[in-house]
């Protein structure tokens, strides 16, 4: 379900943010599916419960998942992406290492266009079309 990479420099809680919000683009997870309990997914990825605690009350703050007391932790049922000033800016950030890393390699603006849109697609949900 969830893999994390401990080699990498993003932090794991990080991942853990990436990787479900992965798996709901995808269909994997949907609406108002269960996800694992801290110490459930921490045993699974072998991550300390503080810090799949700390990914959880992230994805609660973007209002991805909602936890309820009893019962557990689920993708929230009207889950649509949105867009947030401040993850835009580090949206744009970002992007803007990906294109240096990308020039710096050498690929044309065609090509890494080309790798973006691969991976756009395939988080496309449901044959829903993203926005141009």
């Amino acid at each position: 379900m969830i893999v994390i990479d401990p080699r990498s420099s993003t932090p794991i809680y990080e991942q853990i943010v990436i990787r479900i919000k992965e798996l709901i683009l995808k269909g994997v997870l949907e609406p108002g599916d269960k996800l694992p309990s801290v110490r459930e997914l921490s045993g699974i990825i072998t991550a300390n419960p503080n810090t799949v605690s700390k990914a959880y009350a992230e994805l609660e703050r973007q209002k991805v998942i909602e936890t309820i007391r009893g019962r557990g932790t689920f993708v929230v049922e009207n889950y649509k992406p949105r867009i947030q000033e401040d993850r835009m800016e580090a949206l744009k950030e970002d992007l803007k290492k990906v294109i240096l890393e990308a020039k710096y390699m050498g690929l044309t603006k065609e090509e890494l266009v080309d790798i973006m849109d691969i991976y756009y697609e395939e988080f496309n949900t449901h044959g829903e079309e993203g926005k141009n």
